[in-house]
């Protein structure tokens, strides 16, 4: 089956690889550059944050455009906006001009990611769209751990990996728009108010918020740690590749396990290994063997979170409420984003490099804190009565989390006409 898929995908699934490492190259790129450039860290928090912000921006604005003028001429547009700026990281090195670029690729970016996930939805069918999204999810982590690796290619300081991805950015685009497959027709839910969904599940809001900092603290901070700390670019690198590797191997065992436990058992465990994970790398010398496990098993524990505090608020859902509950639960995980990059700049400035690891350890303490106080608060719900989980990106765009409750909806359908 999912070779099948993958068949009748690969266009779409090319471009988004070559999309993914890109954009994987670029965040780490950022922070080495901007330590060789001797830009505090403080202000590189700011300009890391500023990628979550128009990140945020570009997953709200970006249905108008494709209602207004369609998928292809959104596409193409945004596209080229991202190819131009990263051209103009290197020609204009300004803290200033860089936060504003990142706002630039992080509107760009979610557009890019909202047409590419509409199209595989919409080329999917009832039967394979749980295997399509899975597919989205392995091609999007391949493409970040190999935009790490690529680090290696040529010197950071120069002009030739903003080329580089300038370039992979302009041929993503050949194999998407050059597909046979006509434009989808872009809809989208009505979201469920905040307040709603607080009511509903407390610790999906609070789990998904606090995730969101940590999310953005590896995807935008992780390089200048690395930086700060002196490795070399080959150690940051894998440094990198490790976290978002770890993420990938975990989703699948997580999801297995996940949907015969109790989930807040497993967000508990998750969590407090990652919190003496974060701890422990707050110990670490010159080893960079030890670094790299350490942010192996931090991105084993955490990148899956995001799917599993997904499937756990929807446990507490009806069906009918899912899809609206959606963008809500994304919004919580975009707030949370924002202010990540820029705390973890001031404790870098304060603390030194290990203010980096200091934060994962603090915010990993504070959900699994919440999910025993949960727990003390609310019955666990029969294991035969929850959802199935659904493999998704801490990254995810309002699309691709609308195709996984689309999966966990049609899964309860099933379910209940078997019954």
């Amino acid at each position: 089956m999912m070779v099948s898929v993958l068949f009748k995908t690969w266009a779409l699934m090319m471009g988004v690889l070559l999309l993914m490492i890109g954009n994987g190259l670029q965040s780490t790129l950022i922070g080495v550059r901007g330590s060789l450039e001797n830009i505090d860290p403080s202000w590189m928090g700011y300009i890391m944050s500023a990628y979550f912000v128009g990140f945020l921006g570009g997953s709200k604005i970006t249905p108008l455009f494709l209602m207004r003028v369609g998928h292809i001429r959104v596409f193409a547009a945004l596209g080229s906006l991202t190819s131009a700026a990263f051209i103009l990281y290197a020609t204009f090195v300004d803290p200033v001009f860089w936060l504003l670029m990142r706002v630039v690729v992080g509107f760009c970016f979610s557009g890019l990611y909202v047409v590419a996930e509409s199209w595989i939805n919409d080329m999917s069918s009832n039967e394979n769209r749980g295997k399509a999204l899975s597919l989205y999810v392995i091609v999007q982590m391949t493409g970040i751990v190999t935009g790490q690796l690529l680090l290696n290619l040529a010197d950071p300081g120069g002009y030739g990996l903003f080329v580089l991805i300038s370039v992979l950015v302009s041929i993503s685009f050949a194999p998407i728009l050059l597909s046979v497959s006509p434009a989808p027709v872009f809809t989208s839910s009505r979201r469920m108010s905040l307040r709603e969904l607080m009511a509903a599940s407390p610790l999906g809001c609070v789990g998904i918020f606090l995730l969101g900092g940590i999310f953005s603290a590896f995807f935008g901070m992780a390089s200048i740690y690395g930086a700060e700390k002196g490795l070399s670019v080959k150690e940051i690198s894998w440094f990198l590749s490790s976290i978002f590797l770890g993420g990938m191997l975990m989703q699948y065992p997580v999801g297995w396990i996940s949907d015969r436990m109790d989930r807040r058992t497993l967000i508990v465990a998750m969590t407090a290994i990652a919190c003496v994970c974060a701890l422990l790398g707050t110990t670490i010398g010159s080893s960079i063997s030890l670094l790299v496990a350490v942010a192996f098993l931090l991105g084993s524990t955490t990148n899956p979170l995001y799917a599993l505090l997904l499937a756990y608020t929807n446990d507490h859902l009806e069906a009918e409420q899912m899809a609206s509950a959606s963008g809500g639960l994304l919004f919580i995980n975009g707030f949370g984003a924002m202010g990540g990059p820029i705390v973890v700049g001031y404790l870098i400035n304060n603390m030194g490099p290990n203010g980096f690891f200091f934060f994962i350890a603090v915010l990993c303490a504070m959900i699994c804190g919440y999910s025993l106080y949960r727990m003390a608060r609310r019955e666990a719900i029969a294991v035969e009565d929850t959802n199935s989980y659904v493999p998704l990106s801490a990254g995810a765009t309002p699309v691709a989390v609308e195709i996984a409750t689309e999966i966990a909806i049609e899964e309860i359908e099933q379910s209940e006409v078997e019954q």
